[in-house]
């Protein structure tokens, strides 16, 4: 069985005081986090910081204390998949998805992220990072 790796984050602002989520539209038309494949000799924190700018062009903090597993097999083939998320935060930065990989990206309230998330994996990771930041006073 093959295995490939990503990382990525839970990219986040606020507007308003609210915390919206940034949310990555890819060309199958799938919600999610920006991420992407690991690179001979990067760190996970590496690929994620990479991949974001790459993929929604911000350059986030990436927030000590949260990291998230995803594993499943891909769809259709015996590919082992593992995606490792961080929580990250941005300022005064405008998102620009890149047209390569995805139709948008753009900010969601976290309901709104949550009905969008097509897989149940997302949405925990969206929640555990909401009650992160709930609980951490962000």
């Amino acid at each position: 069985m093959a295995f490939e790796k990503s990382c990525g984050a839970v990219v986040f602002t606020r507007v308003g005081g609210e915390l919206r989520y940034v949310l990555a539209q890819s060309l199958r038309g799938h919600y999610g986090f920006p991420k992407g494949h690991v690179e001979p000799g990067e760190t996970e924190t590496e690929t994620a910081l990479r991949e974001i700018y790459e993929e929604v062009h911000l350059r986030p903090v990436l927030l000590d204390g949260f990291r998230e597993l995803s594993e499943y097999t891909l769809p259709g083939t015996e590919i082992q998949k593992q995606v490792v998320i961080f929580l990250g935060e941005y300022h005064d930065q405008q998102i620009r998805p890149q047209k390569e990989e995805l139709k948008t990206a753009f900010l969601a309230s976290y309901s709104q992220a949550l009905t969008l998330l097509p897989y149940e994996n997302d949405r925990r990771i969206l929640a555990a990072a909401h009650a992160f930041l709930t609980a951490h006073g962000n």
